[in-house]
């Protein structure tokens, strides 16, 4: 599916079957995370981490739910700092988990460590 309709309610071409928003956090590489910053139409919240840190293991689910919570009205990116430390650099990460959220492409927010789902929530629905 295009990023820019990673958001949008869908239908299958061929059965017309409906195809649900993302509602799930998306992995993605580095060219995947610029194709989905540069089009999507709704917030993003992208989850630095890595498999071996355990705080990132901590914030795993809440990421997961908030992700379900959001389908629709924003879209959720994994980026394994480990598979992809040309992102890391970009952003200046220095500690994981960090977050980010996007809007149009534009970094509204950064923040590193573990927080609690409402407040990844109170984040997009400020930039929404």
């Amino acid at each position: 599916m295009p990023a820019i309709h990673l958001a949008d309610t869908g239908r299958r071409g061929s059965c017309k079957a409906p195809l649900p928003p993302l509602s799930e956090p998306l992995d993605v590489d580095t060219q995947a995370f610029d194709e989905v910053i540069g089009q999507a139409r709704a917030p993003v919240l992208v989850d630095f981490w890595a498999d071996w840190r355990g705080p990132c293991k901590m914030s795993a689910p809440e990421v997961a739910t908030l992700a379900r919570e959001m389908a629709g009205k924003a879209l959720v990116l994994k980026v394994d700092t480990e598979r992809n430390p040309d992102l890391a650099q970009r952003f200046r990460i220095q500690s994981i988990p960090n977050f980010m959220v996007f809007r149009n492409g534009t970094e509204t927010l950064q923040r590193a460590g573990v927080v609690p789902g409402a407040e990844m929530r109170r984040w997009i629905e400020r930039t929404a």
